[in-house]
């Protein structure tokens, strides 16, 4: 869950060859949850049209105080719709105009109308980039609190190579997303996850596993993410993907790869979450070669040894970290929740049952009991796993653990 979800987004696109990227732009926000209306100039429709923009953004694009059916478009209410405006690309032009409260179109009107948070992306050749008139424009609009998204340097449309280069959409997505980060309750926090299965081989093309889906792991990483953390999640196979980029994903396969992934990084984490389902055995001897069926052969059989328990091995190691375990039981369930907590040395264990109708592993929701080391016990309804990953984050901040 991205800290910009649910946001009301007002962006305003300007006459510059950079407006091609702002479909993707749309895409993205879109993408993480954020509501995008556009507001284009008639000189931006020379590079990017309405039509790519409305579908993308599922809004209407606007571009006048009236539209073909003399409808009035109210600047002021736009700008009082958005939790934040963006204009991008800037063009040189439309920065001078910004600058020097020039209102002779929707955007500039619905810019000086916006009560809320102004971004502002300049695009343009370097020379225009670096003319004092554009310095000045720039340097009065964040004097006024517009706040700077800075270009690139790179190549031009000219050709010449230097600063005026529109960020890369997913960049300005980082952007955005640093700035509404900065108050967060995890900020400065570092946080390691483990999701997914993981997968032992027997030989070249069989393996032992589990039903886990990676989604809940890759959920909590993405509500880590939105509360301000620098997250590392370290995934098993899974085909979950993240709504953000800014999340450090490890890919393993196997339980020793795991465990040599999180003791890496654990004596620099400050939050440990394992929520991986890791294999408790493995084959005792690969094969390098294809086993093969013999027909005289009624029964195989196959030995198993035990995996390191990476979570107990933790909770041995365990300093300043919060470690936090999951147990997934059908039987006895709150006592052997109980007891991993306080064997594996845990300060936190969420519990999910196998006979809970819609939780658990492959679904998009689930049903938990947290339990802390004080032995407290707080059971939540069934829901949509973003929601209780917020559920665990809002725990652990709450009880200051």
């Amino acid at each position: 869950m991205s800290v910009l979800r649910g946001k009301k987004i007002l962006l305003g696109i300007t006459g510059g060859i950079a407006a091609y990227k702002t479909p993707i732009l749309v895409r993205l926000l879109k993408k993480i949850g954020a509501e995008i209306k556009v507001i284009l100039t008639e000189n931006a429709k020379e590079f990017v049209t309405p039509l790519s923009l409305s579908t993308v953004s599922e809004n209407p694009v606007l571009s006048k105080f009236k539209d073909d059916d003399e409808n009035w478009n109210n600047h002021v209410e736009l700008g009082l719709w958005c939790d934040f405006m963006i204009i991008c690309p800037a063009t040189a032009n439309t920065l001078c105009k910004m600058a020097n409260g020039n209102c002779d179109n929707l955007l500039i009107a619905a810019y000086l109308s916006c009560k809320s948070n102004i971004f502002f992306a300049p695009a343009m050749d370097l020379d225009m980039y670096k003319h004092e008139s554009t310095k000045k424009s720039i340097e009065k609009l964040v004097s006024f609190g517009n706040i700077l998204i800075p270009p690139e340097s790179g190549e031009l449309a000219s050709g010449l190579v230097g600063e005026g280069r529109l960020p890369e959409p997913n960049s300005i997505v980082d952007f955005l997303i640093a700035h509404y980060s900065k108050n967060l309750p995890l900020k400065n926090k570092k946080i390691l996850i483990t999701a997914g299965p993981t997968l032992e081989p027997i030989d070249p093309v069989r393996f032992i596993s589990n039903y886990s889906s990676g989604k809940m792991g890759y959920r909590l990483a993405e509500e880590a993410k939105r509360l301000g953390a620098s997250v590392c999640l370290i995934s098993g196979p899974s085909n979950e993907t993240f709504s953000v980029n800014t999340i450090d994903l490890i890919k393993v396969k196997t339980s020793q790869q795991m465990e040599e992934e999180v003791m890496s990084r654990y004596n620099n984490s400050d939050i440990v979450i394992m929520a991986a389902a890791v294999s408790d055995y493995r084959p005792k001897l690969y094969s390098e070669k294809k086993i093969k069926k013999k027909l005289e052969e009624e029964d195989f059989s196959i030995e198993f040894k035990k995996t390191n328990d990476i979570l107990f091995n933790l909770g041995k190691l365990k300093k300043k970290q919060l470690l936090i375990g999951f147990a997934l039981e059908n039987n006895n369930e709150i006592e052997n929740a109980k007891k991993k907590l306080k064997e594996k040395n845990l300060d936190v264990i969420i519990l999910n049952s196998l006979n809970d109708e819609g939780a658990a592993f492959g679904h998009d929701t689930n049903k938990v009991t947290i339990i802390d080391n004080k032995l407290r016990i707080n059971h939540y309804d069934l829901k949509e796993k973003r929601f209780v990953a917020n559920d665990i984050f809002q725990y652990i901040i709450i009880n200051k653990l």
